[in-house]
């Protein structure tokens, strides 16, 4: 039996573990107002998204040093859309269960802040309208438990999938040479 299935799940258990530990410090953060949605939390979420993913890396080399030390781009990107996906599945069932079971008005929230921050930055009534109008549009898309899903799926997907493209990279390699007997003269 290969190792990759308990490489995956611990690596992707582990990372998903920082998505999700990270979450929980900055949501109630941003909640309160302590952390501002727009820019901050974008940078402590993107942040931990990087970190977190550090494990694909880890999880292609102990994979690759599992089984003899080579690895093609092809197995080891395997190896890290795996633990990429199983990451990005933790932290949308973590946000799924959050946003319904605990903050559904999380959106209106949102949606207030970045209206009063317009207001504060001096924007046109034309601009407000227009920003509401689209803020009205994400609300109703956002209400469809699908939609939901794919939008939370689609915030750490992107990070994980270039994580695992230059991991795959970094760490493929061919088979070393075998050497061969010396024959004696």
């Amino acid at each position: 039996m290969t190792p990759m299935k308990p490489i995956v799940l611990k690596h992707g258990l582990i990372a998903g573990g920082i998505l999700v530990a990270m979450f929980a410090i900055t949501l109630p953060l941003t909640m309160n107002g302590i952390i501002d949605f727009a820019h901050d939390g974008e940078i402590l979420g993107y942040t931990s998204m990087v970190l977190a993913f550090l494990l694909v890396f880890f999880g292609i080399r102990a994979y690759r040093d599992e089984i003899g030390g080579a690895i093609t781009f092809g197995k080891a990107f395997q190896v890290g859309i795996l633990i990429t996906l199983l990451t990005c599945a933790i932290y949308v069932v973590t946000w799924e269960i959050v946003y319904w079971g605990f903050i559904p008005d999380f959106l209106d929230k949102y949606n207030a802040r970045s209206l009063a921050e317009l207001r504060a930055s001096g924007a046109t009534e034309a601009a407000l309208r227009e920003a509401q109008a689209q803020m009205a549009q994400l609300a109703k898309l956002y209400a469809n438990p699908l939609f939901n899903i794919g939008f939370t799926f689609l915030e750490p997907f992107p990070v994980g999938l270039v994580v695992t493209l230059v991991s795959a990279a970094i760490l493929r390699k061919k088979q070393a040479p075998r050497a061969t007997a010396a024959v004696a003269v």
